[in-house]
């Protein structure tokens, strides 16, 4: 439970954070192999609305698009909403996803996430919804930042979920129940949720392909706005484990991993079932 100081400040601090976002560059683009630079924008135009308990961003043309499209959940931090992270948001549906953000800044028991599949699960089989026949319900990734974070992993125990980022996650949370392949990421500089803490997710998750890596010089409000280094290396996962995009399996994966050398990404760890996924022939 936070302290009612850190109640406080919280609010202080997740204002001057999104101002800062909003001036700041982002850093640290991801690349694969391949020179794709996955901090980029993709190439669909992106439009956003809100309905019932769920903030939708999705490509503007989905109703004519010829493709199904996969589901990215979104958890807030504590005091959040999904405007505080508009910008990463629209980065994921540029790139194609339909993302379902949870409107409520407390997520941490993963519920008001799983109401977005609920949402867009009946809006897939509505006739005259620009979604009808377009929502991919077999690829859903389930993400969010620290106590959204935890609430990633809280409604990653549906069977619905395939893929898990919890994005520098809170404490309450279990993951030795995960089931699918799971990208932790924590800020070398984040002084209210520890890098240690997001680990001690990671060593408990030996059931499913799991990695851990620190952003450098990340502090907790670096995912804030556009998710600053956070959202290429988030994109590119996504990108391989909902749509099956090989450009970006080299990054995670194989002996000479993208993330697994250099000054961006420090203290990478992969447990042994990711070790057993090839990269790039």
């Amino acid at each position: 439970m936070q302290s009612i100081a850190g109640r406080r400040l919280l609010p202080l601090l997740t204002a001057l954070a999104v101002a800062l976002a909003l001036l700041v560059p982002s850093t640290a683009p991801a690349r694969a192999a391949a020179g794709v630079s996955w901090d980029k924008p993709g190439p669909y135009r992106v439009t956003s609305k809100t309905q019932g308990d769920t903030t939708l961003y999705y490509p503007a043309d989905i109703a004519a698009s010829h493709a199904r499209h996969p589901v990215i959940i979104w958890g807030n931090g504590t005091f959040a909403w999904p405007q505080i992270y508009d910008g990463l948001l629209r980065h994921w549906a540029s790139q194609g996803f339909v993302v379902a953000a949870a409107n409520t800044a407390w997520a941490g028991t993963g519920n008001e996430m799983l109401a977005g599949i609920d949402l867009l699960t009946k809006e897939n089989a509505t006739p005259g919804s620009p979604f009808r026949n377009r929502i991919d319900l077999a690829h859903i990734g389930a993400t969010g930042h620290s106590q959204g974070g935890a609430g990633a992993i809280n409604a990653s125990l549906d069977k619905r979920i395939t893929t898990t980022i919890p994005i520098q996650p809170g404490p309450l949370a279990d993951a030795a129940k995960l089931h699918g392949p799971t990208l932790y990421l924590a800020g070398q500089s984040d002084v209210i949720v520890f890098p240690a803490l997001v680990q001690s997710f990671y060593d408990k998750s030996a059931q499913v392909p799991a990695v851990y890596a620190e952003l450098a010089d990340a502090t907790h409000f670096t995912t804030l706005g556009d998710g600053g280094g956070f959202r290429g290396v988030t994109t590119a996962w996504f990108r391989f484990q909902l749509m099956g995009d090989q450009r970006a399996r080299s990054l995670f994966f194989g002996a000479n991993c993208g993330i697994c050398s250099g000054s961006t990404w420090l203290n990478v760890k992969r447990n042994a079932q990711v070790l057993q996924i090839p990269g790039h022939a």
